[in-house]
């Protein structure tokens, strides 16, 4: 899929339409010009902002869905962008019919390979990266493993900013390495630098201020 924002249908230009009145002739549009391009799978993009006076569901909102590549381009330049969100604040885009949350039927059993940054990333790389993961999501990059993913989420986050995609099936290890490498070269990690998936069952009973992970690339 394109990864430039799809630019206006223009119209036919003074010259074009005297020509056409001229030979009695119509410009006929190509059906490229005014066809939406549709994606494998419809998403649903989330904002949660936490308001300690409500309960979690409460503070998740839907924002709005799409399945066309021109609805996701309109809906991304429309929102604010991740940097600019307060701290405490998230973005969660998943497939339609699964809510960003463990306890989704389609997540529970999943885990989640995770991104972190430094403070000073949020200016870098936040942005950058964030976009970076919604492509990959509705352009399928994942080949056949596309099917295994669930979603993403960023978190924003005083000590530090997190970007997770998140899978279906922590066991199918298969799916899980490919879908971390493919992230991992997408978004220009350093090869030296090592990212780790983990569990949303290990996440859920921690007892540290770390999760083990499952895997790494």
């Amino acid at each position: 899929m394109a990864t430039a924002e799809p630019e206006p249908i223009s119209n036919p230009s003074n010259s074009e339409e005297e020509k056409s009145e001229a030979t009695g002739q119509e410009v006929v549009l190509s059906p490229e010009d005014y066809i939406k391009h549709p994606l494998q799978n419809k998403w649903a993009l989330w904002f949660f902002k936490n308001d300690k006076s409500k309960t979690w569901q409460a503070n998740l909102r839907l924002i709005s869905k799409f399945d066309t590549v021109e609805d996701f381009w309109a809906l991304y330049n429309h929102i604010q962008l991740s940097s600019n969100l307060m701290s405490g604040c998230d973005y969660s885009l998943f497939k339609d019919g699964i809510e960003p949350m463990w306890e989704d039927e389609q997540n529970k059993r999943g885990g989640r390979w995770l991104i972190t940054l430094s403070k000073q990333q949020r200016r870098q790389d936040l942005d950058r990266f964030w976009l970076e993961t919604l492509l990959c999501l509705v352009g399928e990059a994942f080949d056949d493993h596309s099917e295994d993913v669930c979603g993403a989420v960023v978190n924003i986050r005083t000590k530090g900013d997190k970007i997770a995609i998140w899978t279906t099936d922590y066991e199918n290890k298969e799916a899980v390495t490919h879908i971390g490498s493919v992230y991992k070269e997408r978004l220009g990690v350093p090869a030296k630098v090592i990212i780790g998936y983990q569990s949303h069952a290990d996440t859920a009973t921690k007892s540290g201020s770390t999760t083990k992970n499952k895997f790494v690339v």
